[in-house]
């Protein structure tokens, strides 16, 4: 009866510790990756655009990309998307992913969130912001930035 007991405690112990997590969260956020929206920050907002629903998800908020000191940030906000296993930012020429930059992984699913782009990218041919599943090639999102 021990023996019995002793090998049903450590099966449950393994079940639980075993427990898949099915959301992203938000990772720890640079310093650099932090911005200050306000109008007087010394960000300059240059383009903006509403995220709408692509074939694969359900989304919603604002996409924002602002300059300071020639630096780039991209930041979503009031934003909310279903989860996904690999969702990636992107800035992109076309509503697809077939040329774009990677800003990363998704930090989180819902809230404000900033990411860096890196150099100065030409903002007239990368004209969308999108929200995609890297692992299945699944677009969840699209902004067309203005």
């Amino acid at each position: 009866m021990k023996i019995y007991f002793t090998a049903l405690l450590l099966f449950g112990s393994l079940l639980l510790a075993c427990k898949k997590e099915n959301t992203i969260t938000t990772s720890d956020t640079p310093a650099m990756d932090m911005i200050d929206t306000s109008n007087d920050s010394g960000n300059l907002l240059k383009y903006s655009g509403n995220l709408s629903n692509g074939p694969y998800g359900s989304i919603a908020g604002k996409v924002k990309i602002y300059e300071n000191a020639g630096r780039y940030s991209l930041v979503l906000d009031s934003f909310m998307v279903n989860n996904g296993p690999d969702l990636h930012v992107y800035l992109s020429r076309e509503k697809q992913p077939v040329n774009f930059i990677d800003l990363g992984k998704l930090r989180s699913i819902s809230g404000t969130q900033v990411y860096v782009i890196p150099g100065v990218p030409d903002f007239a041919a990368f004209k969308f912001a999108l929200i995609h599943c890297q692992q299945f090639d699944h677009l969840f999102g699209v902004a067309g930035l203005q």
